[in-house]
């Protein structure tokens, strides 16, 4: 694997977690990361106080200017990069995926990749029934309930077509073959 595209969306849960371990995998590797963010997820990445990190640690990241652009599909879609990992991934994107809506950056080009034969990988926030323990930008510590319709949706999302859920940011390393340790 030599190129890797990582999308980000507005998900505050799992930011940080995901956020180091790819950090951790681009000093482990000479892997090309290209980071692109939904309009919601450079909000996020403001939000929770990590914007100046992103663009120390990847400075070849891509902001949404809309549904396509930057133009992204094209070069997934071909094979130009190994991988597409969104992670993590909001409720409201996996939605529209299921329902075949690609209206912002990150969702069209999830639906436009999964056209070709690049492997996609996704990390949704909202994966089990239950609560979750996540942690707001100030650190406080907030207990989320899953919603079944989000649950549900997740469940379709790992049927769809060329597209692989997975259940922590530490599933990466394998994605990429690198070891956490």
């Amino acid at each position: 694997m030599k190129r890797i595209a990582w999308g980000i969306t507005g998900s505050g849960d799992l930011i940080k977690e995901t956020y180091e371990t790819m950090v951790d995998i681009k000093n482990k590797t000479d892997l090309e990361i290209m980071v692109f963010l939904s309009k919601e997820g450079e909000t996020v990445m403001k939000w929770y106080h990590m914007w100046n990190d992103i663009q120390r640690d990847f400075p070849n990241f891509k902001t949404e200017g809309g549904p396509n652009s930057p133009f992204l599909a094209g070069p997934l879609q071909v094979g130009y990069y190994d991988a597409l990992i969104i992670a993590p991934m909001t409720s409201n994107s996996v939605a529209k995926i299921v329902c075949g809506i690609g209206d912002t950056l990150v969702t069209n080009v999830v639906s436009q990749t999964a056209k070709g034969s690049t492997p996609i990988y996704i990390l949704p926030v909202d994966r089990e029934m239950g609560t979750v323990t996540t942690y707001s930008p100030e650190g406080r510590e907030m207990v989320l309930k899953m919603r079944e319709v989000d649950v549900s949706n997740t469940k379709k999302l790992a049927q769809m077509e060329n597209i692989t859920v997975i259940n922590s940011p530490d599933d990466i390393y394998d994605i990429v073959g690198v070891s956490k340790d």
